[in-house]
């Protein structure tokens, strides 16, 4: 991405992170390097949802930091602060790759509201921009304006769709994977319903859907990707756990971080249960879903 699309990027995410930044950046004003600093920041960052074992180890390491950088200012400390940030999160930066496999696969989760089936539009306009083919499968076949919402995406970006109504959202994604073979489709998409992990039923009809897919094709699916709401706090968490516990999730979507007070979940997340954030959301445009930067994510949080 050119340099000066990426900056325009980087100020929205720090706009969109303004909230939960605020709140951890409070505790350094005219603050001294002591004890109340440090229980003030835990407060904070419990407060940002980063959760207690990302807290204490990001307490831990920074005090690391200060000691061997011998800090001495709270400027210092902030720095010090995003550096253990961007390192924690390092480990769920990693890039989606298309192109291994003819078509590659790739199955879409979350709960309702989550903002998956727009997530899906976006991730198809990225893949479209980097020269891909897409083919949407509407395996959504329980909400009707979820089909709805897909063929707009569709649409929009000028991609084709298989879908069905009421369909049977197994032999919709099945058709589908056989449809991008033949086409010679370099990604099928399949957008799968929306569901709370702890509707059981639900989470089996999904495991249904991955395993109806391998039987499409052998290798299939090639990702397994949960769309999770910033806005959800350590219940983000919970559902990546469940949703990872059911399909083995390899990489997620993160939405909805403009205007979040808990946009400290993915350093809970990195702690917790790492895995990969393709994608960070901030904003309804096609265009404000970007590719996760850890760096970036740890100065938009404290700049």
């Amino acid at each position: 991405m050119p340099a000066p699309e990426r900056s325009g990027w980087l100020g929205k995410l720090r706009s969109g992170l303004r909230k939960t930044g605020n709140s951890i950046t409070a505790a350094f004003v005219n603050a001294k390097i002591d004890d109340a600093l440090y229980e003030e920041l835990e407060e904070a960052l419990l407060m940002a949802d980063t959760g207690v074992k990302a807290t204490e180890h990001l307490l831990e390491d920074l005090r690391r930091r200060v000691k061997s950088n011998m800090a001495t200012e709270a400027g210092q400390v902030k720095a010090l602060l995003a550096d253990a940030i961007a390192d924690l999160l390092r480990p769920l930066e990693k890039a989606l790759v298309i192109g291994q496999y003819t078509p590659t696969v790739i199955m879409v989760a979350g709960v309702n509201g989550a903002g998956k089936t727009t997530s899906i539009g976006k991730l198809t306009k990225h893949l479209a921009n980097e020269g891909a083919s897409v083919l949407l499968a509407a395996a959504d076949t329980f909400r009707a304006a979820a089909r709805e919402q897909l063929l707009v995406w569709a649409d929009r970006n000028t991609v084709e769709i298989v879908s069905q109504e009421g369909g049977d959202p197994a032999a919709v994604s099945f058709d589908a994977v056989n449809a991008g073979k033949a086409r010679g489709k370099d990604v099928v998409l399949v957008d799968t319903a929306g569901r709370l992990p702890t509707q059981i039923h639900l989470m089996d009809e999904l495991k249904k859907i991955k395993r109806v897919v391998t039987r499409a094709d052998a290798t299939a699916p090639h990702e397994v990707l949960l769309v999770i709401d910033g806005n959800t706090g350590q219940n983000a968490l919970a559902q990546v756990k469940a949703f990872d516990e059911a399909l083995g999730l390899t990489g997620l979507i993160v939405t909805k971080l403009d205007g979040t007070a808990k946009g400290g979940v993915l350093c809970a997340i990195a702690r917790e249960r790492p895995i990969p954030v393709y994608f960070i959301g901030v904003g309804e445009k096609l265009e404000d879903l970007e590719t996760f930067d850890a760096r970036e994510f740890a100065q938009a949080l404290l700049g």
